[in-house]
């Protein structure tokens, strides 16, 4: 199967991108792109290289390493080889004053070797343009998406329960649904945006884990391996009756994904009072999904959302204790965590065709994190699920 993205694909996204600058950045000479997630999304594979962006002329993507793959993979009309920035700097004539890049993830090492063959004298960030190019997901992008969030639903609500077996470990429960991820054809591994951000394939846990503090910048929680490899699971801590079986993972295919979260009551029901908490989460999950419309400004629906929400249902909101998140939802496309985000200070309107994953949670003492998560696309006529309408909570 040729699993290449298309020239037209391509072209559209670079077209998108130039418009975008053009607004941000009118004065804009170049952008380089270096990162392997955008080198992908514009290229169509991902290489050590980089692709060079000029306003008016057309783009070149040079490649270290390798260039047979590239010219494999990619239905880019420009790969030229290279064996150091030199070359590049040669073949591409005067260099701007001003270079836009991806300045949120560059490690200035990186920099100062460019610019010794690329003389810029000052460097501003095309990371805002770049992401809001992303975040509008191409038909090619949501076909591919839509069919992640119906295998995605599959895997967390038909095949999970069955991988549940009491005395188990959390390490067990992680090695097993890789497997189950891994057959039914996921790409392998779920992608950050987040500096330095490595979780494996998402996070789950039984009962305190899932509220347990970790540096991941999200509700949940997880004790991981040890203090060297927080994630994953815990090798001693076994599944008991009783116990609540959080998992919060992505599902992926070629390189696009879904989110989604499910709560499982193993062996006997959770306590009353937990299990409405969880209700009333999926109450707040669907009175955000009503709010995603084409023109709807995110930092207003956080400000109507959380505001209806009384102070006691706001203690242990979007997490446990002090350790909270500040945001109901977030963009999932290429990375898990893309914009737009569903938080205070994000004021750009929502538009169609945007994929946002939807998550309130709430941390309840002894039992764990409750709550759900389902990926939603934006739509003329509404919010769209795309990972099943599922509670989020089932007894096995």
């Amino acid at each position: 199967m040729d699993k290449r993205v298309p020239a037209s694909e391509l072209k559209d996204r670079m077209n998108r991108f130039r418009d975008r600058m053009n607004q941000d950045c009118p004065q804009w000479g170049w952008a380089m792109i270096f990162s392997k997630i955008n080198q992908y999304y514009f290229t169509g594979t991902m290489q050590d290289g980089m692709l060079i962006i000029p306003k008016d002329e057309e783009p070149v993507y040079w490649v270290r390493r390798s260039y047979e793959r590239a010219v494999d993979e990619s239905r880019f009309a420009d790969i030229r080889p290279m064996k150091s920035y030199r070359d590049a700097a040669n073949a591409m004539g005067k260099v701007p004053d001003v270079l836009y890049t991806e300045t949120s993830i560059l490690p200035l090492a990186l920099l100062q070797r460019l610019q010794k063959y690329f003389p810029f004298r000052q460097i501003k960030s095309a990371d805002a343009s770049v992401m809001a190019v992303r975040s509008i997901k191409s038909k090619y992008e949501l076909e591919i998406m839509i069919k992640a969030g119906r295998i995605h639903r599959k895997i967390l609500e038909q095949r999970v329960p069955k991988l549940l077996e009491e005395g188990m470990t959390e390490s067990d429960l992680a090695t097993r649904l890789f497997t189950v991820l891994m057959e039914e054809g996921h790409h392998g591994f779920a992608r950050f945006g987040m500096f330095d951000t490595q979780l494996g394939i998402g996070q789950l846990g039984f009962g305190e884990s899932s509220i347990y503090p970790t540096f991941f910048d999200g509700p949940g929680g997880n004790y991981g391996m040890s203090p060297a490899m927080p994630f994953w699971g815990s090798r001693d801590r076994k599944l008991k009756k009783g116990d609540l079986v959080f998992i919060d993972v992505a599902y992926g295919i070629d390189g696009y994904h879904t989110d989604k979260t499910m709560n499982y009551m193993y062996g006997r029901p959770i306590p009353d009072e937990a299990i409405e908490i969880h209700k009333h989460c999926v109450k707040v999950h669907r009175q955000i999904a009503s709010l995603l419309v084409p023109g709807a400004v995110p930092a207003d629906i956080y400000r109507e959302v959380t505001g209806s929400l009384d102070s006691e249902f706001l203690e242990h909101f979007m997490g446990f204790e002090n350790h909270k998140v500040k945001f109901l939802g977030h963009g999932v496309g290429l990375q898990i965590d893309e914009t737009p985000v569903i938080a205070a200070g994000f004021t750009e309107p929502l538009e169609a065709n945007m994929a946002i994953a939807l998550e309130p949670k709430r941390g309840v003492p002894g039992v764990g994190l409750m709550g759900t998560e389902n990926t939603w696309l934006v739509t003329p006529e509404g919010a769209c699920c795309i990972t099943g309408d599922s509670s989020g909570l089932l007894l096995v």
